[in-house]
């Protein structure tokens, strides 16, 4: 008999309207093969698509819809049902219920319960793939992933529109895996102290132009966010980014790889583990004019000098730190990451290739490979960058276990 991995979880699940609403019985139905004890609660909307007796009979238990229900007794609903839940699990989630929690509007039960949340909270985004990309609606997302709510990542193909895109309810079994990892984390890294760096930096020329990259510090950020939810105490260290940082114990926002090194160097003594997922500037300008150059007919050159280089600096200290770097190769990916390893005296090194579709800069994606040792990589498929985040804990983990 297989056994289950949610016996004794009690999940709260939120139904929003959408035309994926009839999937959540099937998902209903997988959550209680798991051993979880699942209740419902439905938007108005949502009981457009579905009525609350088809939850009803699935779960066995009332389904909520109002704040005020004529019927019967309620008490304080959403207090009760938010101290209740081991995890709420928004799905389908639609754009409008994302984006009423990411403003704190509590008007239904859901968003109230959710607001009053005392557990981990999940959404499972689906919508016509417009929806998922208007800029309002991915800001509202990147906002609640900063404060720590899950989200399992929409499917691409057919929508309820005939249309193709990113915006399909996930199936079923992802949906699952992810409810199971979450409510499975332990606090594995409880007492750890870690400083992650994240993000590129900038190197002035003149008041307005500067040498950098692309990075958006989407990787450190997700590594930073997932360290803090498995229990570490986390120091975050950012170049300029647009992203909204993760609530860490420390975040320090820096500019130029000078100023990077000086925040890692003053605070990187009582720190076991350190995550070098930034990607700073490799040269700067010799000359930085406190003017802007103006424009010319004539060719001009800048004389570049080398940076610090942050990696090397820390890996001289020579106390028993774990020292992650990170290195983005356009050719002999392991080759150049291997020497970078024994160059800089990593423990771990994690490459990448941004030739890789849905890997490198600006992607909500990544494929890496994960080198530990002599042993051989880790190659990993591809995969969503909070996702990858907690497969190279996991990693760490594991190389600190040895």
């Amino acid at each position: 008999m297989t056994p289950v991995r949610l016996s004794g979880k009690k999940i709260l699940l939120g139904i929003t309207g959408c035309i994926a609403a009839y999937k959540a019985g099937y998902l209903l139905r997988a959550l209680i093969r798991e051993g979880a004890e699942v209740r419902v609660v439905m938007t108005k909307s949502a009981c457009e698509f579905v009525k609350p007796l088809t939850f009803e009979t699935l779960s066995g238990q009332p389904v909520g819809v109002g704040m005020f229900p004529q019927d019967r007794f309620v008490s304080v609903h959403h207090i009760h049902s938010a101290e209740w839940a081991d995890l709420i699990l928004v799905a389908p989630a639609t754009a409008n219920t994302i984006s009423k929690v990411a403003s704190g509007i509590c008007d239904d039960l859901l968003s109230t319960t959710i607001c009053a949340a005392q557990s981990p909270v999940m959404f499972s985004p689906a919508m016509n793939s417009f929806m998922w990309t208007n800029p309002i609606v991915r800001e509202n997302i990147e906002k609640l992933k900063s404060l720590g709510y899950f989200f399992v990542e929409p499917d691409e193909g057919d929508l309820a529109s005939w249309a193709k895109g990113q915006g399909r309810f996930p199936e079923t079994d992802a949906i699952v895996e992810e409810v199971v990892r979450i409510l499975n984390i332990s606090a594995d890294f409880d007492g750890q102290k870690i400083l992650v760096t994240a993000g590129p930096t900038h190197e002035f020329i003149d008041p307005v132009r500067f040498i950098g990259n692309p990075s958006t510090g989407a990787m450190g950020y997700a590594i930073a966010e997932a360290a803090t939810a498995r229990g570490a105490d986390v120091i975050l260290i950012s170049g300029p980014s647009q992203l909204i940082p993760p609530q860490v114990s420390e975040f320090c926002s820096v500019v130029s790889t000078e100023q990077m090194a000086e925040a890692v160097m003053s605070r990187v003594e009582d720190c076991g583990i350190v995550i070098m997922a930034a990607a700073p500037s490799d040269y700067t300008p010799e000359v930085s004019y406190s003017k802007k150059i103006k424009k010319s007919g004539r060719a001009r050159s800048i004389k570049l000098s080398p940076t610090i280089d942050i990696l090397r600096e820390v890996s001289k200290l020579g106390d028993k730190k774990t020292l992650i770097g990170f290195a983005l190769e356009t050719d002999s990916e392991i080759t150049n990451a291997r020497k970078k390893m024994r160059d800089k005296k990593l423990d771990m090194i994690v490459v990448n290739n941004p030739k890789e579709t849905g890997a490198g800069f600006g992607k909500e994606t990544n494929k890496v490979s994960i080198l530990a040792g002599k042993g051989k990589p880790v190659k990993l498929p591809l995969m969503s960058k909070r996702e990858l985040a907690n497969k190279i804990l996991d990693q760490i983990k594991s190389l600190k276990a040895k």
